[in-house]
């Protein structure tokens, strides 16, 4: 059997407001999570409690991704701004050396 390879290369991820995508998720979960609370009954009835916990589940990683996701933006901005100072001194070093060299 063959094994499969991609012919051709995967397209850049696709970045967006990460952490209101997750905030939404996260807020969505919980409310699900409220709403069959008044039905606790009816789920442990039917023995579909595990619809519940999940929900509260859902909530909860999503309060851990919140936190990464937070993170995440947090680094990628202090990166950008680390490369941007060091072309900034980059450049000026350059433009120093050749005024240097002018003299």
């Amino acid at each position: 059997m063959a094994k499969w390879t991609p012919k051709h290369e995967a397209p850049e991820p696709l970045e967006g407001p990460v952490v209101a995508t997750i905030i939404g998720g996260t807020i969505l979960w919980f409310v699900l999570f409220l709403v069959q609370i008044p039905f606790y009954s009816w789920f442990d009835e039917r023995d579909l409690m595990w619809w519940v916990w999940t929900c509260l589940a859902g909530a909860g990683l999503g309060l851990i991704g919140i936190w990464y996701v937070r993170g995440r933006e947090t680094a990628i901005k202090r990166s950008q701004a680390a490369e941007a100072a060091e072309a900034a001194k980059a450049a000026g070093d350059g433009a120093a050396s050749a005024t240097d060299e002018g003299k």
